[in-house]
């Protein structure tokens, strides 16, 4: 009877998201080994270097949505750390962690879209609750390329209200909240229904 109920609870834990830390379930790394090898992910200079692409979003019809918190992050490929409120939208930011399946699972489908959209969004990571050799391995293994920002304490989930990841968040050109995502690892299809939706931008297939 116990095993049965273990399986079915299975299912149920993904779709809700990872709560677990690094020391509860992260891959064995070698940090040392992770920090001489180049990193997967983009420079994070220009998030902040330019203005919104121009004729990309259309007007999203709601509330005015609620600023991004007043947070400033490391960047995975160093350099300046980065004020979230600096970034340029439309922006969609996914919280992942190399420990959480889910997020392994959504992870290729966030850099198709970088691909797809062209420079008509800009899709931004924050690794949080992880180690640098498990953000590194993941990223290299599945081909993760878009700019990654560190938050080991957790802070931005904190300001949105959140414990459990992965996170999407969908900001406009504006900088402003438009949707918050905790339904579970998304697929290409979702994801585009998403960023039509909250932000008016057309990503194409």
């Amino acid at each position: 009877m116990r095993t049965r109920l273990a399986a079915l609870l299975v299912p149920v834990l993904l779709l809700a998201g990872c709560t677990a830390g690094p020391e509860q379930g992260a891959p064995a790394t070698r940090d040392g080994a992770a920090q001489s090898r180049p990193s997967p992910f983009a420079d994070c200079a220009e998030l902040t270097a330019a203005p919104a692409p121009s004729g990309t979003a259309t007007a999203v019809p709601g509330d005015g949505g609620t600023p991004l918190p007043e947070l400033t992050l490391t960047c995975f490929t160093g350099g300046a750390p980065v004020a979230l409120r600096d970034v340029r939208g439309p922006v969609v930011i996914n919280l992942w962690a190399s420990w959480c399946a889910p997020c392994r699972k959504e992870l290729p489908a966030f850099q198709r879209l970088s691909d797809r959209a062209d420079g008509g969004l800009t899709v931004l990571g924050v690794n949080t609750r992880d180690t640098r050799g498990g953000a590194q391995s993941i990223g290299e293994d599945f081909g993760v390329r878009f700019p990654t920002l560190v938050d080991q304490g957790e802070a931005l989930q904190r300001a949105l209200g959140r414990n459990a990841i992965p996170l999407t968040v969908l900001v406009d050109a504006d900088g402003r909240i438009r949707h918050v995502d905790a339904s579970g690892a998304l697929d290409d299809t979702r994801l585009t229904d998403l960023v039509r939706q909250h932000l008016g931008v057309a990503v194409p297939a």
